[in-house]
């Protein structure tokens, strides 16, 4: 039986969110030589770990500083371990079984690492076409993020973290991502309100729903978190997992300048301005649906909590939204029955400056201004969760599995970046969605009105520049199992 469940054992960024304006992700190899100092100084790290109950502390404070204008000075520490970073802490344990078969073998995502398993996501890490940072292609043992108020708190913190480890580490990566400024805060680099549709969490989330009306019933605890009920390998499982979960982490670079100008270029006559993105994404810039909101942008339907998630497409139609829709694609609602087992809680933040005029001007990303989304999102099973909804859905042209009208394909615009294209299904996500080897890229968003028409998608706006998955232990398991007790001052 279980243990009672408890917000204090859960770090603090898996179910509720650490709050934040500045966060800076460190990712570090653990030495040779240095494995049983690195566990000592792990166990003063423990007390320095954000825990949900704190998170919600935190946020309770920061919403009573906002109301008088106020910022608070906080920060906050979460920890993670690529599979590779256990094995060399000297936890060899499987914590999720591969799956064989007659003809093939399923490999867990977490137990082989990303590097090992991109080419099931068309992530390009080899070859000509090859888009991955050299250093998310080394073995990344630990993922240590830092959340805060300002930088200051930010850089404060991470400097005792640094001193902690001290030379037990070798640092792989650092990147720093900050919440854009004035009204595009919670907004990402597209323009587009982020973090409108998260699932709610059963002894968690039930009181307000964080989907407000539009919220579905709560998910069981273990869609998130390792052995709680909802974990389909709950059983199978070492105990010391309880309450962790699986974290998927991406660097993705973001072409704004260039997906700016495709919707300008091709947005339909008459229409809003960026009903074009409304459609690819699902949503308008505020965040407004645009199965409420079809012919023009609703701000203020877009900041009510109560009512812009609270709708279902039309499982028959895509007269409103398309199927392609990038909100559509990756939480398909209606179109499918109750697909909870895929849901995932979305985490992250945007990185790099925002356009400048001469990008604007020349409709061209400056290579020197690197800008996108550091994203990670938790689950209890990777391949029923980030795996899937990239692989099974945003990169599958066929998905969701409806068929449109017969008859062959017709003439579109031809406008630059458009073409025509044989087959059936809607298409790609066109915003996250990869072909492989950066192939072409068509999605459908006629089809099901009478007729059908490709539409050619001229680049992949988003790019996947590296990732890792790790696992988020419980903070009783990180104190008890993963560090060991040291003697006397650092």
């Amino acid at each position: 039986m279980s243990a009672p469940f408890d917000l204090c054992n859960v770090q603090g960024d898996i179910l509720t969110g650490l709050p934040k304006k500045v966060e800076t992700y460190w990712f570090i190899q653990i030495k040779d030589c240095e494995v049983d100092d690195f566990r000592q100084r792990l166990s003063h790290i423990v007390p320095l770990i954000t825990s949900c109950a704190q998170t919600d502390v935190d946020r309770s404070k920061c919403a009573q500083h906002k109301k008088k204008g106020e910022l608070l000075t906080l920060s906050g520490v979460n920890i993670a371990f690529s599979k590779k970073g256990l094995c060399k802490i000297g936890i060899t344990e499987p914590l999720s079984n591969d799956i064989e078969s007659e003809t093939q073998v399923h490999k867990d995502p977490f137990e082989h690492g990303m590097r090992e398993t991109a080419s099931k996501l068309n992530d390009r890490t080899e070859g000509d076409s090859n888009t991955w940072f050299p250093e998310f292609k080394q073995d990344i043992h630990c993922l240590v993020f830092i959340t805060g108020d300002c930088q200051h708190s930010v850089d404060h913190t991470f400097a005792s973290i640094k001193h902690i480890f001290g030379h037990t580490i070798t640092e792989i990566k650092t990147v720093t991502g900050t919440v854009r400024p004035g009204d595009q805060e919670a907004h990402e680099h597209f323009g587009y309100l982020d973090g409108v549709s998260q699932p709610a969490i059963k002894g968690v989330h039930d009181d307000p729903l964080p989907g407000g009306k539009g919220q579905k019933e709560p998910l069981d605890q273990g869609v998130i978190l390792l052995k709680r009920d909802g974990d389909e390998q709950k059983e199978s499982r070492p105990d010391w997992t309880l309450d962790g979960s699986f974290l998927a982490f991406r660097y993705l670079s973001q072409l704004v300048p260039e997906f700016q100008d495709f919707i300008d270029s091709n947005n339909p006559c008459g229409a809003e301005d960026d009903f074009l993105g409304a459609q690819l994404v699902g949503r308008w810039k505020s965040g407004a649906p645009i199965v409420l909101a079809p012919h023009s942008d609703n701000p203020k339907l877009g900041k009510d909590r109560d009512a812009n998630n609270n709708f279902d497409y039309d499982i028959h139609s895509q007269k409103i939204c398309p199927f392609v829709a990038h909100t559509r694609k990756t939480n398909p609602r209606a179109d499918l029955d109750g697909p909870t087992k895929n849901r995932i809680l979305r985490r992250g933040i945007t990185f790099g400056p925002e356009v400048t005029k001469e990008e604007k001007k020349n409709k061209c990303t400056d290579p020197a201004n690197d800008r996108g989304l550091l994203f990670k999102c938790y689950q209890s099973n990777i391949k029923n969760g980030f795996e899937f909804i990239q692989n099974s859905w945003a990169n599958n042209p066929t998905f969701p599995f409806l068929k449109f009208n017969p008859g062959p394909p017709t003439s579109v615009d031809p406008k630059p970046g458009f073409g025509n294209g044989e087959g059936e299904g809607p298409g790609f996500d066109p915003i996250i969605g990869q072909a492989v080897d950066g192939g072409e890229r068509l999605i459908d968003i006629k089809g099901g009105n009478g007729h059908r028409g490709k539409i050619g998608l001229p680049t992949e706006w988003v790019i996947s520049k590296g990732g890792e998955y790790f696992f988020s232990p419980s903070i009783s398991t990180l104190r008890d199992v993963f560090a060991v007790r040291g003697h006397g001052d650092l």
